[in-house]
């Protein structure tokens, strides 16, 4: 009788050890109780709260009157209107949406309507204007077709003598009047899409400022066309470098650094071109700018790590690239022109000084580091492929 009391009253080592398995166990159901109590039970209770308070909100409890009005509650989807929600409603009173569309609503609505949303205590519909919805798609097409479409207006011939677009008319995409758009809607402000970076930090523009900025982005000096890229991320990194305004902005040292190399490329045309006028030389008239583009490029790259910088380029420009980019000393350069010296005496290949090339390491002075130029001989003769695999060496 003893041993069984004792063992009635006394635990088991492997009762004991199942005493936790048996708390987590009530603690998990405890946990499974605590539900929402928006389940299918109480939903149509909650719907019917709703309607009253929608009608009346002194009809219902406090706590009901509290918990509609901080939006809290969303009802499920109907085939009916539904009430709009605060964000959409910040986003009419931000865009002037309902001052677009006097037709459709008059003034007393439109009081009601800025009651409904400062005081959220009475839910009302807000008419929506199909004309002023398709309008904001069709401006989101006009952006999209310039994006398509604009390099074909592009100004690359700055003489005038040819046409860069064979059909000689303006792609249909980009015309107004293929969007259902007219000059009446220029002064018109449109939320802009978020396929563009047009606007910078402002959300809006007039339709006047919209194809003013576009214009100067794909229809002037610079041909873009990227929207065959199948890359989602690369054709927007290409559209933001362009668009944004602020990516057009330098510091003064830039600008100032940018007009120095300009003037040097432009000099040492000026120079060649008094002192050797019968000479052949292929200059760099009219593109100047390249030495200034390229050594900005230079700095850049040179300023993320970059330590070679290897180049190819045609028989135009290169002496001046090699004067201004790769710093090649001058001496060595202008006693090509000497008709007494033979081009093998000079530099020992035979050929003639605009399909040179050179391999020259100088200090970067936006970056303050050490940066190896070379530019390889003109790949179209056989001391291209020579110089090549010299200047492989090199870097080696």
């Amino acid at each position: 009788m003893e041993r069984l009391v004792s063992s009635v009253s006394r635990p088991s080592i492997s009762s004991i050890r199942c005493l936790p398995q048996l708390m987590l166990t009530t603690r998990g159901i405890h946990k499974a109780h605590r539900e929402s109590f928006l389940n299918a039970s109480s939903s149509n209770y909650i719907d019917e709260m709703y309607e009253q308070w929608s009608k009346d909100p002194q009809s219902v409890h406090k706590s009901w009157d509290l918990y509609f009005r901080n939006q809290v509650y969303q009802r499920p989807p109907t085939l009916g209107l539904t009430p709009p929600s605060p964000a959409l409603t910040q986003y009419y009173q931000m865009t002037g949406f309902l001052q677009q569309q006097p037709a459709a609503i008059s003034q007393q609505q439109h009081q009601s309507i800025l009651q409904t949303a400062s005081s959220a205590s009475v839910v009302q519909e807000i008419p929506l204007d199909m004309k002023v919805v398709q309008d904001h798609m069709a401006v989101q097409a006009l952006v999209r077709s310039y994006q398509l479409y604009g390099h074909h207006e592009a100004k690359l011939d700055p003489l005038g003598i040819l046409e860069a677009d064979l059909s000689g008319e303006r792609p249909e995409g980009i015309r107004l009047s293929s969007h259902k758009l007219s000059e009446a809607d220029l002064d018109r402000k449109f939320v802009l899409p978020p396929i563009t970076f047009i606007g910078g930090q402002e959300k809006e523009l007039s339709l006047r400022e919209i194809i003013r900025r576009l214009e100067d982005v794909y229809c002037q000096t610079i041909g873009l066309e990227y929207m065959y890229i199948n890359s989602y991320e690369k054709c927007n990194w290409i559209r933001q470098r362009f668009e944004d305004p602020q990516q057009k902005k330098l510091d003064i040292k830039d600008i100032e650094r940018a007009v120095k190399r300009l003037i040097r490329a432009s000099k040492f045309e000026d120079y060649l071109k008094k002192k050797w006028s019968s000479e052949k030389r292929f200059g760099l008239e009219g593109c100047e700018v390249l030495i200034p583009a390229m050594k900005m490029v230079i700095d850049t790259a040179a300023g993320k790590g970059v330590d070679t910088v290897i180049m190819g380029m045609p028989h135009r420009g290169r002496l001046n690239v090699l004067a201004n980019v790769t710093r090649k000393p001058l001496e060595e350069l202008f006693c090509q022109f000497d008709p007494k010296l033979e081009p093998s005496d000079v530099s020992g290949t035979g050929d003639v000084k605009y399909h040179l090339g050179t391999c020259i390491e100088r200090l970067n002075r936006a970056s303050n580091t050490m940066v190896k130029f070379a530019l390889v001989a003109n790949p179209s003769h056989l001391e291209g492929e020579a110089n090549f695999f010299v200047l492989s060496d090199k870097f080696v």
